[in-house]
């Protein structure tokens, strides 16, 4: 499915056969093209994964939980552009949500691990990811019990439930659900 493409944004959200159906041609030879066009930038959704080979890897202790999404932003000219993979908007919380709540895969505590303190070594981020006295207060509030993503593949820009509070660097990002208009974060790189 083409995500987005500079050149064919009515593209964007559909897959190739469809696209091919609708204006003809082979949907390899419609891939090859617009490929050529943008020089390879182009963004889309693979459907390639095994929900039982996820829920296996999701249960290896030692495996951080992770995505290669980029930041996204319905209402923002850039961050909101195309028809990205719902796991933009909501990779987290599908684990807590689906993965720990509902089919029981891993205990909270270990997604949690999983979201913040696994990642966080595995990048050699020296404050972050563990409550700790000195450490940035980076910290997202949720309840267990709703929290869930709500992204589709049809309708994938759209936030998830259950997640009142978000604190990035001791400030307050998110309050009650509502963004506060606080920007607190900073770009980190390897070993800050």
């Amino acid at each position: 499915m083409i995500a987005f493409s500079a050149t064919r944004p009515a593209w964007s959200g559909r897959s190739l056969a469809e696209i091919a159906g609708t204006e003809g041609g082979d949907p390899a030879e419609l891939a090859l093209d617009v490929l050529a066009d943008e020089r390879l930038a182009v963004d889309i959704v693979l459907h390639c994964m095994d929900e039982r080979d996820v829920e296996t890897i999701m249960a290896v202790p030692w495996i951080a939980v992770c995505t290669d999404a980029e930041a996204r932003r319905p209402d923002h000219p850039i961050l909101g552009r195309g028809h990205p993979h719902p796991r933009a908007y909501g990779s987290a919380p599908r684990v807590l949500g689906r993965y720990v709540r509902e089919r029981g895969v891993l205990p909270i505590e270990a997604a949690v691990a999983k979201l913040s303190g696994v990642p966080a070594a595995r990048l050699g981020l020296r404050d972050r990811g563990l409550v700790r006295e000195g450490w940035a207060a980076d910290l997202v509030v949720f309840d267990p019990l709703t929290v869930i993503d709500l992204a589709t593949f049809a309708e994938p820009a759209r936030y998830p439930d259950g997640i009142r509070h978000v604190i990035v660097n001791g400030a307050p990002a998110v309050r009650d659900g509502i963004e506060t208009g606080a920007r607190p974060g900073r770009v980190l790189r390897r070993g800050q």
